[in-house]
């Protein structure tokens, strides 16, 4: 029975039904580090931190990920000072949103 094809799809095998490695045809050796580095960043955050970089990233009209990200990529606290690297951040936001829409 054929698939109904929907705009966006290249005609590939559904990717539910996909019974390989999660990795795919790389190498799992890299695969198996970035899962585990992933989940070292944003999942061994204890809930009081969480919250906390939820508070701040709020405050600055951030999101959670945006402010989180900032933190792991380049060391900094965001402040309420730091104007033009929030207009930075939300300036990609809109660029983004773009390019997916």
């Amino acid at each position: 029975m054929a698939r109904r094809r929907r705009m966006g799809d290249n005609g590939g095998p559904p990717l539910d039904d996909y019974e390989g490695p999660p990795w795919g045809k790389g190498d799992a050796y890299l695969y198996l580090a970035w899962k585990s580095a992933y989940d070292e960043a944003w999942k061994s955050i204890p809930p009081q931190i969480a919250l906390m970089r939820l508070e701040r990233a709020e405050r600055l009209g951030l999101t959670y990920e945006e402010y989180t990200l900032e933190i792991l990529e380049r060391g900094r606290f965001l402040q309420a000072e730091d104007t033009e690297r929030i207009a930075e951040i939300k300036s990609r936001r809109r660029r983004r949103r773009r390019k997916t829409s």
